[in-house]
């Protein structure tokens, strides 16, 4: 049941209950309808997923874990593995901490099991 009061210089007028208007007596009291406060959520701190060249790790299989860690096509991954390897370090994807501390983790892990070091590291976005 849906009703509204009418109020004017605090005289009540009238109130509506399901679209019928009724008038309103000295009995009847006001209601003040009550607002919703939601909380305010803070967004999760960025980070950053970072991939170190190092010279041991071969081409193909940094492509080959890029692609399978981080989704990313053959020729996104070609060009992140050459900014690694020419700058020392690249950013690979920027994402909420648990999800980037993980995907560092596949990556490491992957290739460690294949018996070599490549490293992925994961920092705080600025």
């Amino acid at each position: 049941m849906l009703t509204v009061q009418y109020i004017v210089g605090g005289l009540r007028l009238f109130h509506v209950i399901n679209g019928w208007i009724f008038p309103m007596s000295d009995n009847d009291v006001a209601l003040k309808p009550k607002t919703k406060v939601k909380p305010k959520l803070d967004k999760p701190k960025l980070y950053k997923v970072i991939l170190v060249n190092d010279d041991y790790t071969p081409r193909e299989l940094v492509i080959m874990i890029l692609k399978s860690v981080f989704r990313m096509s053959e020729e996104t991954g070609y060009r992140v593995m050459m900014t690694a390897h020419k700058l020392g370090s690249c950013v690979v994807v920027v994402c909420v901490r648990d999800i980037a501390e993980t995907k560092a983790k596949e990556g490491i892990d992957l290739a460690k099991g294949m018996g070599f070091p490549l490293m992925f590291t994961t920092e705080p976005e600025e």
